[in-house]
């Protein structure tokens, strides 16, 4: 189990981009609970399969919910209410039985095999 900042945490259960250390906080926390590194095509889906552990070990973040269009100060607004009524850092467990894909095949099936070309070592 490790503490992660609620911004990131709620990056991953909302699908908005609330970590103060922008995409770096998402890939640390995505990375921990997949045991895993992630790629940037993965966190869609690797985000969706984290969301609801997360939400599992906490269930009072179901409670957040973001209106669909919102300016940057009523974000900080709302994380710092969030961060105030649950606490800036929370503990989570990693996943218990993530099954990774390979990053190459699946960005082979998300955009075909003529539009990616693997560089190997010779």
């Amino acid at each position: 189990m490790r503490e992660f900042g609620l911004d990131d945490i709620l990056s991953v259960t909302t699908g908005r981009l609330l970590s103060r250390r922008g995409m770096d906080g998402i890939y640390e926390i995505l990375s921990y609970m997949t045991g895993t590194s992630v790629f940037t095509h993965q966190l869609p889906r690797v985000a969706g399969e984290c969301a609801p552990e997360i939400l599992r070990q906490h269930p009072q973040l179901a409670d957040v919910v973001l209106k669909r269009k919102v300016s940057l100060l009523m974000l900080q607004r709302m994380l710092e209410e969030a961060e105030t009524k649950y606490g800036k850092t929370l503990p989570i467990k990693p996943l218990d039985n993530y099954v990774g894909q390979d990053p190459i095949e699946e960005l082979v099936d998300k955009m075909g095999p003529d539009r990616v070309i693997p560089v190997v070592d010779e």
